[in-house]
């Protein structure tokens, strides 16, 4: 019997992978400019992996499979353990050997964290999830050095290039993992507001009770905590296994059940009379993590930067194989508007991401450098991360019904989106950051203002925005009110000042005009005419 030939399959994409994660102008210019050139061929490497179907696969795998809490064994004892699925362990094995987690402390050569910048970005197209250990592991190592004898027995293990999952005492393992664990379900980012004690014993360490909200990646070797002690809050080092070999007392309640990030685990922990060991001195807890809180932050700017950059190459790609009404939908002039708009937000995120990568190298030694990280990094963080979401889902509606289906991977980048923004203070937290950070640092504020002169004289719409920076810190009255408003036209304009000195002309132009001359409507794909389409998307 014949039957009509009905699902004869033609007009879809051809399949994104394998393609290279850091064939990306704005990625590579920016290594070589703040000094890591030398990396560049580890980053090929490691990006041309990331964009293979074996590592895309793992990445969809562990999402499909999330983390499953185990609180009891068979028996009824106590457990607190977390199963993953056996590609979450692969993912976190290639960012430890590639020294995701620790490569700068390891070896501090000039441009080491830009390379690991770079690389954290074209790892991160794989999964967002595992980059959170990995995040915090990177952040806990300047934390840990205010005690010094803590630091010299975990420090070389965290920095170690090894991933060794399991319960053991961590002396015994060849490389550990740490995390967080600081907020708490009456306070969230008002840390100060925490009820769980630290009690102090005889043998120097501390019996820590209480309850944490938010605590990912419970299943690492390390966590730095934050308890009251009687002179205020104090930041101290919870091993999951004792130096005795015994348990610590930390009860995994239960895993979050979150919007997106479905392959980390997050979860609600009991510290049941559990030991601890004091990091910096009492009462000087939130001192302690700020240098923490810096470096987690850098890796939301990276996490959204690299979810904008994959979002708008699948889009991208996606309109230069599909035809609509006759022609390709990259060739058709309003689709060529929306995509170009969606590359030129990932370069200026991604070219500014590298700037603070920089400023992170030479902080140490340039007290420049130093305030002007401070400063960007919170002005960065409130506006990069907020425009995450909007990409995202710009780029998922390019690809039409195809893009709401699970099958195309969008709609995991469009869930995971609006985390950057929460993670490390959300968008009010950062933007009255950045106002705290004027107000007592008021360097920062110089410091600020020398990067985006730099730029002086290029193009008159990023001078009148400078100017009008000016007239705005100059005003405090209702500061809070617009901190906001302030805080967006700042990024906007240290954006355009790195587009305008380092970017393509074509992206540099197109920022100006739409993003600093109200020339640009609400939604993507409102470029004015006459910005150069063709030269800004051959950047993708």
């Amino acid at each position: 019997m014949n039957f009509p030939a009905t699902h004869e399959v033609f007009n879809q994409v051809p399949d994104l992978e394998p393609y290279g994660a850091a064939d990306d102008p704005a990625l590579l210019e920016g290594l070589r400019r703040e000094g890591a050139s030398w990396a560049e061929d580890e980053v090929r490497e490691l990006g041309a992996l990331a964009g293979t179907a074996r590592a895309q696969d793992w990445g969809r795998l562990a999402n499909e499979y999330p983390p499953v809490l185990h609180t009891h064994d068979r028996y009824g004892h106590r457990a607190d353990e977390v199963e993953f699925h056996p590609h979450w362990h692969d993912l976190m094995t290639v960012a430890v050997e590639n020294g995701l987690h620790a490569a700068p402390w390891r070896d501090p050569r000039p441009g080491a964290h830009v390379a690991r910048a770079a690389k954290f970005y074209v790892w991160g197209h794989t999964d967002a999830g595992h980059m959170c250990p990995i995040s915090m592991t990177y952040a806990a190592i300047p934390a840990l050095r205010h005690n010094a004898e803590l630091a010299e027995r975990y420090e070389p293990l965290l920095a170690a290039p090894h991933y060794d999952f399991g319960l053991r005492e961590p002396s015994t393992k060849r490389g550990l993992i740490a995390g967080m664990s600081m907020t708490e379900k009456q306070g969230g980012s008002d840390v100060r507001a925490n009820t769980t004690t630290a009690t102090p014993n005889a043998d120097g360490s501390y019996t820590i009770v209480g309850h944490k909200w938010f605590t990912s990646a419970p299943m690492s070797d390390l966590f730095l905590t934050l308890a009251q002690t009687e002179h205020g809050p104090s930041c101290f080092l919870l091993p999951r296994v004792l130096p005795d070999g015994t348990r610590n007392a930390i009860r995994i309640q239960r895993l979050k059940d979150k919007l997106g990030n479905k392959s980390n685990a997050s979860s609600e922990i009991e510290y049941e009379n559990a030991i601890g060991w004091l990091v910096g001195p009492e009462g000087r807890g939130i001192n302690t993590i700020i240098e923490m809180v810096n470096m987690t932050r850098l890796d939301c700017v990276i996490g959204s930067a690299v979810n904008m950059r994959v979002a708008t190459l699948r889009a991208v790609h996606h309109a230069r194989h599909r035809k609509a009404f006759g022609a390709l939908l990259v060739d058709q002039p309003l689709m060529r508007n929306v995509l170009s708009d969606l590359v030129v937000e990932s370069d200026a995120a991604t070219t500014m991401m590298m700037r603070l990568a920089g400023a992170t190298d030479r902080a140490a030694g340039d007290e420049q450098e130093a305030a002007l990280r401070r400063i960007a990094l919170a002005v960065t963080k409130y506006w990069v991360c907020k425009r995450a979401p909007a990409v995202a889902a710009e780029a998922l509606e390019c690809l039409g019904g195809n893009g709401y289906a699970e099958e195309s991977g969008m709609p995991r980048l469009y869930r995971e989106s609006p985390l950057m923004s929460i993670w490390e203070g959300s968008g009010n937290v950062a933007a009255l950051d950045a106002l705290r950070a004027m107000a007592r640092q008021p360097d920062t504020v110089e410091a600020f203002f020398t990067e985006v002169r730099l730029a002086e004289g290029a193009d008159p719409r990023l001078d009148s925005a400078i100017a009008r920076i000016g007239k705005e810190l100059a005003d405090l009255e209702d500061a809070e009110y617009r901190a906001r408003r302030v805080v967006e036209l700042m990024a906007l304009a240290l954006q355009g000042a790195q587009l305008v000195r380092h970017g393509h002309p074509a992206v540099a132009e197109a920022f100006c005009r739409s993003r600093l001359d109200d020339d640009w409507g609400i939604a993507m794909g409102t470029l004015p005419t006459g910005v150069d389409t063709a030269a800004i998307l051959d950047r993708v």
